[in-house]
């Protein structure tokens, strides 16, 4: 019988014949005392038994969950036989190590575990407070739409063909449905067994721009780049093209977006995720989900939650408050299940200052994913981040790659699930929810296909309008035919040894950066540089070229620059995953300084060449004081990194084909110290490392606002070969005032507690409408990026500005049109920590519309 779960849970080939010959050894036969007589190390670093479940006598019932308000859906009673094979057998009291003498480096001893009790389960019944437009995952909204899909049915239709499947199994066959059957063990990074009832298995693969660890695929830009676009409609497509070529490698599960925010500068994956600002992330996750299931693969939101460094990110505790995690962190998640999101994976790091794990952490998984904002998908742990076995109550659905640690051959869930199931601590009615939650039906396919089509057109594009226009002293570009050029600088150039010279986790730096290094990369089929890029533009212009791609030899770049109609210096900024180490950046970076040299390489070239043009592509911010406000250096394009196309984008950029229309999706400061929050280090053996979020609300270009800092170039920031005006503000309320619960808050009471009601349709529904004109007055076709910042009333104690809105608007010289930007309730709304509810602040709240976060062109308010 072959099931599908329509658009969410709809998953792809699994190709029987690669698996091994018994890929569920790991999952439904019991480990023997004696083969489970090691210790293992967890994901924590803490010791773990591999003890069977049958063999151990039961932990200490005075372990506490977080203080949090505890939410799963489960009633519980201590039973004195029971038994766990997992971290959770450890009484805090019993992991000890030295402490940090570092006070920048603060560690503790004490982590969070759950208790082992006997557990109730009944399910979370389905969202009530549904509306919108009803709506097939495979035939989504417009991008740009204010339209508010509502999946509902489509959901409801899919759990009644799971819940069909899943009463014809059996407990094992349930049991492996949730479990992995190994690392490198199957075709992809992870594998769900085939049942044989009608459940072929599942795929699961990296990664968030592009198919992880295959041939013949498309390395699509970077997601940082997709957000500087700040335009929805290429970000849907790059999504869509993704989960096309997902589908077509056979893949079932793509493990993207990223959406962890860039609350530090150095953090090593900014580059995967949209940049610094929640709602530009939520809206950049929220159209690459409905690009990629549109294509029929599942999408999975990554990783929740507080993942935001790679130091030490499997013992750490994030400790950010529950307002901060709800309005800052968590935002991208609440939009990801309002686009429908098949799956989410919860992350290494302890989000929350009582040091419970993400991937146990009941707070998180059941009672904000699954309860408040009504998720009916389901939640599979970070590779090797699943802490116990009762971490199934908790709200852990999935464990990957299934095995405790890499090759550990044993599992917290498998076996150990069953157990706990037979002793009653673990209610099967929770393993029927997880698999119901998981199912799919999938045919197959071949994997080595060629899926790239004609997608490059799109890298190239994305490419473009993700190049912000940092700096253009005299209109120096869009470059005119110029009779000379040098370009200066190895990210000028391919690298010495082919587009994929460090494996395929991309782990080391040499020609044009265009992806970081780790699990989030692509094999590059091809990667044009920018030297290769520029001389074929050269060649149509009759202008004479020359290079260096030394970094080093410093007299030599300044003797070539001597008397070029310009200098064109080309640096980077590497970074990654933490498991890859590359000039002793180990995944974050060491610092915000250009890579190789960068800064010495500008400073020589523009003291000989008044037109120094300095071209970076970097994974996040760089401080330029060196050289940013020499008078030679005459333009500044910030490149990013922006996959296989790089150098013609960035071509294009230069010459015009392109006006530049991106914007920066993070602050320049001049100053590291200038930013809010730092990277934490520190560290050693089986401490946990606190990761105070003390900053709260002011990440990024809020603290800047808050504590009046100039930054070198703010969120928001982008210049173009044209110039644009804005005029003619009006807002007015829209929608239904008459719903109960609007009523409610407009008394400003905060929302009711219940199934979903973070994501209903009442509360994200259209409320305000913001209309103005914007027009080009300048002498050439471009684009402008209007942008909607709300200034909340001091009662809200929130900083003094938060985007809330953007468009994307392409128009001719003299053109002018109308952009309308809708504010839902949502949008306007504070945390509030103790009704456990949005609530409208008291006081006015300002509107300011403009060109950046610091350029506001139109003031208003709303009524």
């Amino acid at each position: 019988m072959s099931v599908r779960l329509l658009g969410w849970l709809a998953c792809l080939p699994f190709i029987l014949a690669q698996l091994p010959s018994d890929p569920s050894s790991i999952l439904s036969s019991a480990l023997s005392t004696a083969e489970s007589s090691s210790f293992y190390p967890s994901s924590s670093g803490l010791a773990v038994s591999a003890t069977s479940v049958s063999s151990l006598s039961s932990a200490s019932p005075t372990l506490s969950f977080s203080v949090f308000p505890s939410s799963v859906n489960v009633s519980a009673t201590t039973v004195e036989s029971t038994t766990l094979a997992s971290s959770s057998s450890i009484p805090s009291s019993n992991v000890t190590s030295v402490l940090s003498s570092s006070a920048a480096s603060p560690t503790t001893t004490t982590r969070n575990t759950v208790p082992i009790m006997s557990y109730t389960f009944s399910p979370y019944p389905s969202p009530t407070a549904t509306g919108g437009v009803p709506t097939d995952p495979k035939a989504p909204p417009e991008s740009g739409s204010n339209a508010l899909p509502d999946f509902s049915a489509a959901w409801t239709a899919a759990f009644e063909k799971a819940k069909a499947m899943v009463a014809t199994f059996t407990l094992e066959e349930k049991v492996n449905v949730t479990t992995g059957v190994g690392w490198q063990v199957g075709r992809c990074v992870g594998n769900i067994p085939p049942i044989g009832k009608g459940f072929p298995g599942l795929c699961l693969e990296d990664s968030p721009l592009g198919v992880r660890l295959a041939d013949f695929v498309t390395a699509f830009p970077t997601g940082v780049n997709a957000a500087a676009t700040f335009n929805r409609r290429l970000i849907r497509l790059r999504g869509l093209l993704m989960g096309r070529e997902h589908v077509a490698k056979g893949v079932h599960v793509a493990l993207g977006p990223m959406m962890n925010m860039g609350r530090i500068a150095q953090g090593g994956r900014n580059w995967e995720g949209f940049g610094a600002d929640p709602f530009l992330t939520g809206e950049a996750a929220y159209e690459t989900i409905l690009g990629m299931q549109e294509a029929g693969v599942q999408a999975c939101a990554k990783h929740l939650i507080g993942n935001e460094q790679e130091h030490r990110r499997t013992q750490e505790s994030s400790d950010v408050d529950d307002r901060t995690l709800h309005e800052i962190y968590s935002h991208p998640f609440l939009r990801s299940v309002m686009a429908g999101v098949a799956s989410m994976m919860c992350s290494y790091s302890a989000p929350s200052a009582e040091r419970t794990y993400a991937c146990e952490n009941d707070k998180v998984m059941n009672d904000i994913i699954k309860r408040e904002y009504g998720f009916q998908g389901y939640i599979m742990s970070d590779w090797q981040a699943t802490e116990s076995t009762i971490s199934a109550i908790t709200g852990l659905d999935m464990t990957m790659p299934g095995d405790v640690t890499f090759n550990s051959g044993d599992s917290y869930f498998g076996a150990n699930l069953t157990a706990y199931v037979h002793n009653d601590t673990i209610p099967e009615a929770r393993v029927d929810d997880m698999a119901t939650r998981i199912i799919a039906a999938c045919e197959a396919t071949n994997e080595h296909i060629d899926v790239q089509e004609d997608h490059y057109k799109l890298v190239r594009e994305i490419g473009a309008a993700s190049t912000v226009l940092l700096k253009n002293t005299n209109d120096v570009l869009p470059l005119n035919k110029p009779r000379t050029l040098v370009l200066l600088g190895s990210d000028a150039g391919p690298s010495r040894f082919g587009p994929n010279p460090f494996g395929p986790d991309q782990g080391g730096n040499d020609g044009i950066l265009a992806m970081g290094w780790g699990s989030g990369t692509a094999t590059f089929p091809y990667l044009v540089s920018p030297l290769e890029a520029i001389q074929q533009r050269a060649r149509k212009d009759h202008t004479t070229i020359t290079w260096m791609l030394d970094d080093f030899n410093l007299a030599r770049a300044s003797s070539m620059a001597t008397k070029q109609s310009a200098a064109l210096v080309f640096i980077n900024s590497d970074s990654g995953e933490g498991y890859i180490t590359v000039d002793g950046n180990e995944g974050d970076r060491k610092n915000l300084t250009a890579w190789h040299g960068g800064d010495a390489l500008v400073q020589a070239a523009a003291a000989q060449n008044n037109n120094t043009i300095v071209i970076v592509n970097s994974v996040g911010p760089l401080i330029v004081e060196p050289w940013i406000e020499h008078p030679n250096v005459s333009a500044v394009l910030w490149a990013g990194a922006s996959g296989q196309e790089a150098g013609n984008a960035i071509a294009d950029v230069l010459y015009g084909d392109w006006n530049p229309s991106a914007r920066l999706p993070y602050t320049i400061a001049k100053r590291p110290e200038d930013y809010s929050a730092q990277l934490v280090t520190g560290g050693t053996g089986n401490d946990i490392l606190d990761i105070p979020y003390t900053e709260g609300l002011y990440i990024d270009y809020r603290h800047f606002d808050a504590e009046n800092i100039t930054p070198r170039f703010e969120f928001g920031f982008g210049l173009s070969y044209t110039t644009f005006e804005y005029d003619t503000l009006s807002i007015e309320r829209t929608g239904n005032v008459n719903d109960p619960m609007a009523a409610a808050w407009e008394a400003g009471e905060a929302t009711e507690i219940f199934v979903g009601s973070g994501t209903a349709a009442w509360l994200h529904e259209d409320a305000f409408k913001v209309t103005f004109n914007v027009r080009n007055s300048g002498a050439v076709y471009g684009g402008e990026i209007p942008q909607l910042y709300l200034n909340m009333p001091a009662s809200a104690e929130e900083p003094p500005s938060i985007l809330e809105g953007f468009d994307n608007v392409e128009l001719s010289p003299g053109e002018s049109k109308e952009v309308t930007i809708f504010l839902s309730r949502y949008a306007v709304s504070i945390w509030d920590t103790v009704a456990q509810g949005w609530r409208r602040p008291e006081g006015t709240i300002g509107v300011t519309v403009g060109a950046s976060s610091r350029d506001g062109r139109l003031f208003g308010s709303l009524p």
